[in-house]
């Protein structure tokens, strides 16, 4: 099939990985298919051109920039808190002291709700970030549970994989004993044929029998091999008779 994959190496079965010079013959084929290989296709370029600006906004552009040029960090401005009063010139203006008013008023609300954070955060905070911690430690424990299954899960393939290819490589070894043995009784079977065309062509030189060409192989060889024992009955019978 196309999409199917033969693998010719059980890891879990196989040895002699540790023996001298397999692991550099490994690496330097891996080295010749590293060098032959040359990509021919962009593999992402299904995906388009990255945009890495594409979340940037405009105070972290001018950051990056300002580190691009090497620039300092600007120092905390605290004129927000200040409370100026009119310049020189408009002492005597009321609506300058009226803006001067209305900042101390909005910097007194600020203090204020500053103030009325902190006491909430006293009074509740501590509770809400036993309510926090308790979130990211059940969060954690899901996050491990999580990596435990998927670590079972892989261990159960490996051993599942070890189990099959200890099955194969058992397999693998009766199935070659079977094949020595079966090549081991062909190379008798020839040997024993050999013999028998050799006391036949014996047989047919004490007969003086011309060889018959057309007759098959197989049939000849075979009724030779009858007349052969044949006369070996013969000849052993034949002491017993004078006997």
């Amino acid at each position: 099939m196309a999409h199917e994959t033969l693998v010719d190496a059980l890891p879990y079965f196989d040895t002699g990985y540790d023996e001298p010079g397999v692991r550099e013959a490994a690496l330097a084929l891996i080295e010749e298919e590293t060098r032959r290989y040359r990509p021919t296709k962009n593999y992402l370029e299904s995906l388009g051109p990255v945009k890495l600006d594409a979340f940037e906004t405009e105070m972290m552009k001018a950051e990056f920039e300002r580190l691009s040029n090497k620039l300092p960090m600007d120092m905390l401005s605290m004129k927000r808190y200040e409370l100026p009063q009119p310049p020189p010139s408009k002492l005597n203006d009321i609506t300058a002291w009226t803006e001067c008013v209305e900042n101390s008023q909005a910097q007194l609300e600020h203090q204020a709700t500053r103030i009325l954070n902190l006491e909430l955060m006293a009074e509740f905070g501590a509770n809400s970030w036993k309510l926090y911690n308790g979130t990211l430690e059940y969060m954690m424990k899901q996050a491990q549970k999580q990596l435990q299954e998927i670590r079972k899960a892989i261990q159960e393939i490996n051993w599942q994989r070890k189990t099959e290819q200890v099955v194969t490589g058992d397999k693998l070894k009766q199935l070659e004993t079977s094949w020595v043995g079966l090549v081991g009784k062909n190379y008798e079977i020839e040997r024993a044929v050999v013999e028998l065309e050799r006391e036949l062509t014996e047989w047919k030189r004490k007969r003086g029998i011309p060889k018959k060409p057309s007759v098959d192989e197989g049939d000849d060889a075979a009724g030779g091999a009858a007349a052969a024992a044949a006369d070996r009955r013969e000849e052993e019978e034949a002491p017993m008779e004078e006997s």
